[in-house]
């Protein structure tokens, strides 16, 4: 099967105060199937303005970004968001949760915009938290759970979809020590049971010690580690 990932020759910079910046200057990455890759990198590096582009979120980018084969400049504004839709599943530093409903209807959300059966999202939902330990936290709202609670809904809903690609960015860096170990193996064990891929920008080396693979962001290229 080929790689689910392919950047080739990325490069993106920004004007300020009529100076250029280059903060990525030829990026080129693959990811294979099931595989997972830590981004490692300072403040600043670039780290999540890479996540931003893989995951189509916003353009003037140079280069190529294929995902399941398919080229992301090829596509109008319709063909990007049926891509992310179907394809790619987000997990930020903060949750992001809608405070307004509880943690089973925040994974039933983004089935019901693929259009899937409210009753067999629920149950997807229902499986995916259980399996992250919070089947006894089905009905409660954000502001009623945990730090590390309301991360792994987030990470439920990331692959509510069955994402061929989850794309984390600091996904532990609102969490203490503890808290973010216990998240970092659900979140490992889940990615791995669904078989899909991802690309975790982290500084927690912990973390990227458990990836398959380390790779460095560094002056606007990247390295393997």
């Amino acid at each position: 099967m080929n790689d689910v990932l392919k950047v080739t020759d990325l490069r993106r910079s920004f004007t300020q105060g009529g100076v250029t910046i280059e903060v990525l200057r030829g990026v080129d990455l693959s990811i294979a199937p099931g595989e997972m890759v830590a981004l490692l990198g300072p403040s600043g590096s670039g780290k999540s303005t890479l996540l931003q582009a893989v995951g189509l979120l916003e353009g003037g980018f140079e280069g190529s970004i294929r995902i399941l084969d398919e080229e992301a400049a090829k596509l109008d504004n319709d063909g990007r968001t049926r891509l992310r839709r179907d394809a790619l599943g987000f997990v930020y530093q903060f949750h992001h949760l809608l405070p307004d409903f509880n943690a089973t209807e925040n994974v039933v959300l983004p089935q019901l915009v693929r259009d899937v059966v409210e009753a067999d999202a629920k149950v997807r939902a229902e499986a995916l938290l259980t399996a992250l330990g919070l089947g006894h936290r089905l009905d409660h709202r954000p502001s009623q759970l945990s730090g590390g609670e309301q991360q792994r809904v987030a990470v439920a809903r990331a692959l509510a979809n069955q994402p061929a690609l989850v794309l984390a960015d600091e996904p532990t860096g609102n969490l203490d020590e503890r808290t973010s170990d216990v998240v970092i193996d659900e979140f490992i064990r889940l990615v791995r049971g669904e078989g899909s891929s991802a690309l975790v920008a982290t500084h927690n080396e912990r973390l990227a010690a458990r990836m398959d693979r380390v790779v460095r962001l560094q002056d606007g290229v990247l390295v393997a580690v």
